[in-house]
């Protein structure tokens, strides 16, 4: 029993779908009596005995064609081959088939087969009376124009509709999408904020440091001199130190970047940060003499020695060059204290080594001479390698034989493309002619005028990007639109070779006064046929059986007469007797309808 009721549940939950709110319920019970007494009207009308059965059927099928829109459509059809009171349900069936049958197949099959019972059907109840062609050509018409039309207009808005309903469901996805974009652009403008903290400002800390720490062992200094001196270094290494826990924060917050599903990478860092190929103000690889100036200023040897024919470097790869020197001159007055430093930079053919090596310092490596050890945030050649890497290069770091220290990185003069999975593609140049960074999609991803990478305005100002442009698609409006010309021009022709056939049909069924005159009474049956027109059912089979009594065995033919009626009411007719292969009888009447 309760697979039963199970089975059955499920039945009607698929041939009554809800929601059934009030609104619904009343829409569709109006509709179903309305159309259901509309439906014994027209079968009343029509003096046809199926009145009473096909109002409830009409009734019945309209409630349950929105859950089997195919079925209630062939048997609509079915039903008008009878009679003409579903013609109005059928509007509603080619409608509801058209709007949620999803499958083609399944929809051009339904319509089908409706055109061919309602055909069948149709020819079978009337090929008595109107001729065949006449029948067919009837039911085509009727069945493109009250169920294909429909159908076609329902079709357009249900997909018209659901095209709507994906584009704010795109809609929706991409303003979702902007919102982790920006979020990706903010983080990565702060991790970018941070590397620059981390190389100028811990780089002229650790200068401030080595200038302190030489000043404490002047001789010339006073003991209040030499104090203030040493307040002075631990404030700078305190600087130092705090400036490496809010870059680590920094850092961690922006690598802790959720991705956004079905988007590209927000930002890549440009390792541009303001780079040109030349000056020192700038960062470039003529910066690096700036570099070594203030590390000598400080006290310490530092050597600089070129090697090769200089060649010009994109402001990508020459702000790297600069980054890896600066990072290796901090990190040997922090760790080496007075050791000298050489730095060396080799153009090879294909790409600039930059090399900077220190030997042991004269003190333990990693400790002060007060006993303090030395500030690391453990992230400065994180950010060097992320660099090369930008640029196509290489870094490389590690102890010498010597126990010393070499920073090295390898730097293509052209740079190289990030790989694919790192972001988007590279914007256009800057207007100072570097590289374009790497940009959210619909943001500018052009060099702004510190060089740094193009974050979007809107994703700091909080100003919306232009929209994305959807992906194609084909509006159903020109299939309908196509569909329903065709249909138009069936109907139009259908019905201009329906109003062809009826005149044909009437002047084979008329017969005018000279054909009359000239049959008589006893001419062969043969020749009077051949005299006579074809003749049709349709207009002469309420002509059988009127006029005076005709002659006893013979058999008659009835046709119209060309003579004028005296009105809407009479009708002229002719009739023609035959027995034993003669004419026996011809008459001329007037019938009263």
């Amino acid at each position: 029993m309760d697979a039963i009721a199970r089975a059955w549940s499920k039945a009607v939950r698929t041939a009554l779908p809800g929601p059934w709110g009030f609104g619904t319920v009343a829409r569709e019970v109006v509709g179903a009596l309305l159309l259901g007494g509309l439906a014994v009207l027209i079968e009343v009308a029509s003096r046809s005995g199926l009145a009473l059965l096909m109002g409830p059927a009409v009734a019945v099928l309209f409630l349950l064609r929105r859950g089997l829109p195919a079925t209630v459509l062939v048997l609509t059809a079915a039903a008008s081959g009878l009679g003409g009171g579903p013609l109005l349900l059928m509007v509603c069936a080619g409608w509801s088939a058209g709007a949620r049958v999803r499958r083609v197949a399944v929809l051009v099959g339904s319509f089908a087969v409706g055109w061919v019972l309602t055909t069948v059907l149709g020819v079978a109840k009337d090929a008595g009376e109107l001729p065949v062609k006449l029948i067919v050509g009837f039911s085509l018409g009727g069945y493109l124009l009250f169920a294909v039309l429909p159908a076609l207009w329902g079709r357009y808005r249900a997909q018209r509709r659901e095209l709507m309903d994906a584009l704010h469901e795109r809609n929706e996805q991409l303003l979702r999408e902007r919102a982790m974009v920006a979020h990706q652009a903010r983080l990565r403008e702060r991790h970018r904020i941070a590397q620059d903290m981390h190389d100028s400002l811990g780089h002229q800390l650790a200068l401030i440091s080595v200038h302190t720490g030489a000043l404490e062992v002047d001789r010339t200094l006073t003991d209040r001199q030499r104090e203030a001196v040493g307040v002075l270094r631990l404030a700078a290494v305190t600087a130092m130190r705090e400036l490496r826990e809010v870059v680590g924060v920094l850092h961690d917050e922006s690598t802790a970047v959720p991705s956004a599903p079905g988007a590209a990478a927000a930002v890549v860092e440009s390792p541009a940060a303001g780079a040109g190929a030349g000056g020192a103000g700038t960062g470039g690889v003529d910066g690096i003499d700036g570099l070594v100036a203030s590390s000598r200023a400080a006290g310490t040897e530092v050597a600089l020695v070129r090697d090769g024919e200089r060649r010009a470097l994109t402001a990508s790869a020459g702000h790297a060059a600069y980054r890896v020197v600066q990072e290796a001159l901090t990190n040997a007055h922090k760790h080496a204290p007075g050791a000298p430093i050489t730095v060396a930079l080799r153009y090879e053919p294909d790409a600039l080594v930059v090399e900077v090596v220190n030997p042991a310092a004269p003190e333990p490596v990693g400790v002060r001479s007060d006993g303090a050890p030395a500030v690391s945030g453990g992230q400065g050649l994180t950010g060097l390698r992320e660099r090369a890497r930008l640029v196509g290069g290489m870094v490389h770091a590690g102890p010498t034989v010597e126990a010393g220290f070499r920073l090295a990185a390898v730097l293509p003069y052209a740079g190289a493309e990030p790989n694919a999975g790192a972001g988007s593609a590279a914007a256009g140049a800057g207007a100072d002619g570097a590289p374009g960074a790497r940009a959210v999609p619909g943001g500018p991803g052009a060099l702004g005028a510190s060089g740094a990478e193009a974050v979007p305005a809107w994703a700091l100002e909080g100003l919306p990007p232009v929209a994305a442009a959807p992906a194609k698609r084909r509006s159903p409006a020109l299939g309908c639109a196509v569909g329903g010309a065709v249909v138009a021009l069936t109907v139009l022709g259908l019905l201009v070779w329906g109003l062809v056939g009826f005149i044909r049909s009437a002047e084979n069924s008329t017969v005018g006064r000279p054909v009359f005159e000239a049959v008589r009474v006893g001419d062969p049956e043969e020749e009077v046929k051949r005299r006579l027109p074809s003749g049709s059912d349709f207009f002469t089979q309420n002509l059988r059986g009127t006029g005076p009594t005709p002659p006893v065995g013979s058999v008659c033919r009835y046709f119209l007469s060309d003579d004028s009626s005296g009105g809407w009411d009479d009708q002229n007719a002719v009739r023609f007797c035959f027995k034993d292969g003669v004419l026996v009888d011809k008459q001329r009447y007037r019938v009263n309808q």
